[in-house]
Parts: C-alpha cells; sequence; structure tokens
C-alpha cells in the first residue's frame, strides 16, 4: 500500500491494513514497538483513512511519547527480578548471583551474562510452575522453550508445546504464574472460550488482576536492552 507518514517532527510512520473485516476506521498503537496501525474497511478510501489520523495525530504522539523509553543494561541501573528491583552491581567471582536488593554480575559482557541469568531463572520458574498445574489436569506437555516475543507471552502448539517469553522473569512472581496456568490450560481447551477461562480459574485462581498488569505494565519489561543476542 506504499509508504506513509504523518509529517513533522519527527515524522511518525503508518502501516495501513484494509480489512474486508473491519467496520470502521480504526488506529492502534502497539505497546512494544511503537508501531501505529491504521485499519480501515474495503469500502473506505485510503485518503479518508489518512485523513482520519491526520485528525488524531495530537493523541498519536501523546501516547508514542507516554511509552517506557529503551534502557541499556549496565551497572549501577536497577532491573526488576521476579518483580523487585534489583540494582545491578560487579560481581566478586565469576558467577551471577541474586541478592535481597541487589544482582552482581561478573565484569565483562554483563549485559549478555546476565541475560543468560535471567533466561535459566525463567526456565526454572516456568518448568516449575507448568509441571504442576499439567498435574493438575492429568495433562502431558512435549516441550517447554523460552524466547523473546514481542507479540506474545506465551503460546501453546496442538502438540503440547508450551512458548514462553522469558522476560516474565521480569515481572512479579504471580505473573509468570498466570501466564504459566493460561498456557497449560490449552492443553485441554485450544481456545479462548468459557470452558477455556475456567480451566484457567481452576488452575490459578482468580486471574483478572494479573491479566490487568501485563495489558498495563507488560510493555515495560522490554525497555530494557541487553544486547542482540538475548532473542
Amino acid at each position: 500500500m506504499g509508504d506513509h507518514a504523518l509529517p513533522g517532527q519527527p515524522p511518525v510512520p503508518l502501516t495501513l491494513r484494509k480489512s474486508a473485516r473491519a467496520r470502521r476506521i480504526s488506529l492502534r498503537i502497539s505497546q512494544l514497538d511503537g508501531r501505529v496501525t491504521l485499519t480501515y474497511p474495503k469500502g473506505v478510501a485510503e485518503s479518508e483513512a489518512l485523513n482520519f489520523a491526520r485528525v488524531k495525530e495530537d493523541w498519536i504522539r501523546q501516547h508514542l511519547e507516554d511509552r517506557p523509553s529503551p534502557s541499556a543494561v549496565e551497572f549501577g541501573q536497577a532491573i526488576p527480578v521476579e518483580g523487585k528491583d534489583r540494582r545491578i552491581v560487579p560481581a566478586e567471582g565469576r558467577r551471577v548471583l541474586l541478592r535481597d536488593a541487589e544482582v552482581a554480575v561478573p565484569e565483562g559482557a554483563e549485559a549478555r551474562r546476565l541475560a543468560r541469568f535471567l533466561k535459566e531463572l525463567a526456565r526454572d520458574r516456568l518448568t516449575e510452575a507448568c509441571d504442576d498445574y499439567a498435574a493438575m489436569l492429568g495433562r502431558t506437555y512435549s516441550s517447554l522453550t523460552l524466547r523473546d516475543t514481542r507479540s506474545r507471552w506465551g503460546s501453546c502448539s496442538s502438540t503440547g508445546g508450551l512458548m514462553f517469553s522469558w522476560r516474565l522473569i521480569l515481572a512479579p512472581s504471580e505473573i509468570l504464574h498466570y501466564v504459566a496456568a493460561h498456557e497449560v490450560a490449552h492443553l485441554v481447551e485450544m481456545n479462548h472460550s468459557s470452558a477455556f477461562w475456567a480451566q484457567v480459574e481452576r488452575l490459578f485462581g482468580d486471574y483478572k488482576a494479573q491479566r490487568c498488569w501485563l495489558r498495563d505494565n507488560g510493555a515495560q519489561l522490554h525497555q530494557y536492552r541487553f544486547d542482540a543476542t538475548t532473542s
């Protein structure tokens, strides 16, 4: 459909999407990467959709300004681990050590070492949670993988493979457990029907607060930049 942008400083790139299912023009701003998507019905002209975006320009720019800024991981900075801020400090030995208010990391490629430690911790916590929830259902999963996904926190394949974002280890523990319960529930209900949510509640309990937390705060877990090796 060509490249489009709202003029100004800076210009705001627009991704146009014509949809047969859309009933009206709508705007969506990704909290993960700031992408602005303009969706419009097939019967609407592209020029009309672009004019809609121009009318909403102030709203778009305000939402983009409110997004959390990327933050490089380095000594002296605080980073949440299981929902608690820990200051990154140099370690005396060769191991990463998690303390009450600090995380000690060996000097030299510290961002990469910290990312590796966090992935291992995430795998331990998620494996334990998924094992417990799967046992409650009397089901088994075929595999558990970690990725640095930006579009979803977890998934469950038709073959029982579970996938999670390792950045869940940055969130409070109950958030990680909620996502684990959510994906394990798909071993029984491969949908988001009322029967599925009943399974989630059976495993986790009342999940509404955790679901809202991810919606409102999840983007902040992606603001921490380790390096290109964290994907």
